[in-house]
């Protein structure tokens, strides 16, 4: 049995929570290979919005085992916080969720080096979520980091020898901060991530697979966030892309299946960085309202555009896509003209591959595409698709070589259309 990968194809924000929801009760494991809290998963079912952010979109499935691999990383604090607030609300997942021993902690520390370091960017900050993200993959490849298993065995004292560490890097900024508050609750979230399902997951993932059991990969932010292949340096920490997986997860590439990628039907980013097609317009501003576009985890106002296929195709190429999910398409309703860029004019040169670097003077090339004004938020068929968004979605499976099989016409479980 093969593994299918579920990923973002832009800046994130694609809805790739929702449609896990919707998938997962065609797989048995659920399993989120690369990121941590900076990712806002948001599902939205019985007239309730849950935002996820480290547990798998699978949660909500009693019967689906849901895995935290061993690309995560993981702050006990927040995570706490997010099996509280389920709790709350009735979901004892406690069950059916499991926990590598190889995912990285993110510690107090991290999250404190992580707003000394974006502030002393000024101007030039990358956007950082400050969830201490990027400081934590730093300590894992410079082989500092501590782990979920390390807090079976004797955690505090490895925990102060890290802390001194990072008190001295801190040393180089002006930042002043107080670290009792970042600390607050920290080892009472260690004691409850002990009670939870602790595993060496690349050896139950593979096992799972062998026992011939359906995988499903859940990606965190987007492609032209990877670590490699994104706008660098506005991106984040971690490999977004179906090869993130493979290392995510401790599976070997022949054991990847489908590859769904998740695109919205404009573009969106947050935070700093190159966005081609971004729109400061009046038309920018109804994407953004008419799309409720404000991050999940931080609640900033995403930026809007149009789509952009020459991101998007290499995108598609990036992580050999076989399935194409669209999202967000009732948002371009009402717009007369809908654009697509196709190419990129840079220093006076038609470019239609993703370049090196986005300098601030590219131009985007766009093909124009008659819009709709048809309500699609109560569409339960293809067949009531209005004549021009079924242009729209031939003329992006013409360019991008790839078919879109799954339209999202609203935030809903229920307003999902598969199509033949």
């Amino acid at each position: 049995m093969k593994v299918d990968v579920l990923l973002g194809l832009q800046w994130g924000d694609e809805g790739k929570g929702k449609v896990v929801d919707v998938l997962t009760p065609d797989y048995d494991v659920i399993t989120r290979f690369q990121g941590g809290p900076n990712a806002g998963h948001t599902l939205e079912f019985g007239n309730v919005k849950h935002v996820l952010h480290n547990i798998p979109s699978g949660i909500f499935h009693e019967d689906k085992i849901n895995i935290v691999g061993n690309g995560v990383v993981l702050d006990p604090i927040t995570f706490k916080q997010e099996l509280d607030e389920l709790k709350a609300k009735g979901f004892d997942i406690t069950k059916n969720l499991f926990i590598s021993k190889k995912a990285h902690l993110i510690l107090p520390t991290h999250r404190i080096l992580d707003a000394a370091s974006e502030a002393s960017k000024g101007k030039t900050k990358i956007g950082s979520t400050l969830k201490g993200i990027g400081p934590t993959y730093m300590d894992k490849t410079g082989r500092n980091g501590l782990r979920v298993g390390d807090i079976l065995m004797n955690f505090e004292q490895k925990y102060e020898n890290l802390k001194k560490k990072h008190i001295q890097l801190l040393s180089m900024y002006d930042f002043e901060y107080d670290i009792t508050e970042f600390e607050n609750g920290l080892f009472e979230s260690i004691e409850a991530l002990k009670q939870l399902n602790l595993i060496d997951s690349e050896h139950e993932i593979n096992k799972y697979i062998k026992k011939g059991k359906k995988v499903l990969a859940e990606g965190a932010q987007g492609t032209m966030l990877d670590i490699d292949f994104g706008s660098y340096p506005y991106v984040t920490s971690s490999n977004t892309i179906t090869a993130g997986a493979c290392i995510g997860m401790g599976i070997a590439p022949n054991k990847i299946g489908e590859v769904y990628g998740i695109f919205k039907a404009y573009c969106t980013r947050v935070g700093s960085g190159p966005f081609p097609t971004e729109l400061f317009d009046e038309t920018g501003d109804e994407l953004r309202k008419a799309g409720h576009e404000f991050g999940a985890t931080t609640g900033r106002p995403r930026r809007c555009g149009w789509i952009d296929l020459v991101a998007l195709k290499y995108a598609v190429m990036i992580n050999g896509v076989t399935q194409l999910i669209m999202t967000k398409s009732d948002v371009l309703s009402g717009f007369k003209t809908i654009k697509v860029a196709t190419a990129y004019k840079i220093n006076g040169k038609i470019v239609d591959e993703f370049p090196f670097e986005l300098p601030d003077d590219l131009e985007p090339v766009y093909k124009e595409l008659p819009g709709w004004n048809k309500d699609l938020s109560e569409i339960s068929s293809e067949d009531e698709f209005p004549a021009e968004l079924k242009y729209y979605i031939d003329y992006l499976e013409e360019e991008l070589g790839v078919p879109i099989k799954i339209i999202s016409v609203g935030p809903g479980r229920d307003q999902t259309i598969v199509r033949d």
